[in-house]
């Protein structure tokens, strides 16, 4: 019988954990809400992984993570989960389950899921970015996922371009993540629907602006509610212009888009493409990236996760 592992994706939302084979089929899977302090997300890590052993067989775990994870699989921080603040999550894990365990970063999860069974199969340079709570990234260069000096490299969406735009959620101004995550797109709804400029998106939330959220935009603009759609096409405005900023400097033949906010499909990457096309330097004389969906959806992090695990078993 083929080993299985099992994969979890940890966020600022959502805890989701799989029982993955070696072709990265999903054979059972299982999402929980986040919880903030590390010894409830431990117990409740642990009792994923005890309710996925009961029913099958488990050689390894593998955990991403959203956090700058080292290479000893602490997290060091991480702006969208409170609980990770220098916590021994690898060491943690491996002793409550008794399994070989690896952990990363959420986008480096994702990415080596979508190497091996989604949108960048036999793709050598590669730009994957996670769209959710925040904004992860990987960097796939010749056919390896870049870790850097200390395991923190490609944390992309923490890189300044509006000195005078909102604070991000690490504390700094204007970094990409606080103009083009889904909690930034709540936030322009939020602000939107105070000058009255967002009715159907206000409607959603039950009529109170503070209830508004990212996922109301969404619902309004598949809809058709215009309000919604104006809000969706500015949001991509900003996605683009990080996408065109990484291509410059990174290269990749493909952006690959994982995250909770790749379930919009083209309803946000028509409009982001749109954006993108014509400002990439050289634009006209050179190949420039295409911006694809993950081939495995808002899997792509358990999948990749549990793919880490495998190579434990090598």
């Amino acid at each position: 019988m083929t080993a299985l592992t099992i994969g979890l994706d940890i966020g600022g939302t959502n805890v989701r954990a799989a029982v993955v084979d070696v072709d990265g089929r999903v054979v059972a899977e299982q999402r929980v809400s986040s919880l903030l302090d590390w010894e409830s997300m431990r117990a409740q890590i642990l009792g994923l992984i005890a309710a996925l052993r009961a029913d099958h067989e488990i050689a390894a775990v593998g955990i991403g993570a959203a956090g700058m994870v080292d290479r000893a699989g602490v997290i060091h921080y991480a702006p969208n989960v409170a609980g990770f603040l220098g916590t021994p999550v690898r060491a943690e894990i491996a002793q409550g389950t008794g399994l070989p365990t690896v952990v990363d970063n959420d986008a480096n999860a994702a990415a080596w899921g979508e190497l091996a069974h989604g949108g960048a199969r036999g793709v050598s340079d590669a730009l994957v970015i996670t769209l959710g709570t925040g904004i992860g990234g990987a960097i796939v260069s010749d056919g390896r996922v870049l870790r850097g000096a200390h395991g923190f490299a490609a944390e992309i969406g923490h890189f300044t371009i509006d000195l005078d735009g909102p604070r991000c959620a690490c504390g700094e101004i204007g970094h990409w993540e606080a103009l083009a995550s889904g909690n930034a797109l709540g936030r322009m709804a939020r602000e939107a629907t105070v000058i009255g400029a967002a009715p159907a998106v206000l409607k959603l939330a039950g009529g109170d602006p503070d209830a508004v959220r990212g996922t109301h935009v969404s619902e309004a603009a598949r809809a058709g509610a215009p309000d919604a759609l104006a809000l969706i096409d500015r949001y991509a405005g900003f996605v683009a212009l990080g996408f065109v900023g990484l291509a410059n400097i990174l290269d990749p033949e493909i952006i690959v888009v994982s995250g909770g906010l790749v379930e919009e499909g083209d309803l946000l990457l028509g409009p982001v493409r749109a954006y993108f096309d014509g400002h990439v330097e050289g634009f006209g004389y050179r190949p420039t990236p295409s911006i694809v969906a993950a081939g495995l959806g808002d899997r792509a992090g358990t999948i990749g996760a549990a793919t880490m695990a495998r190579k434990l078993l090598r």
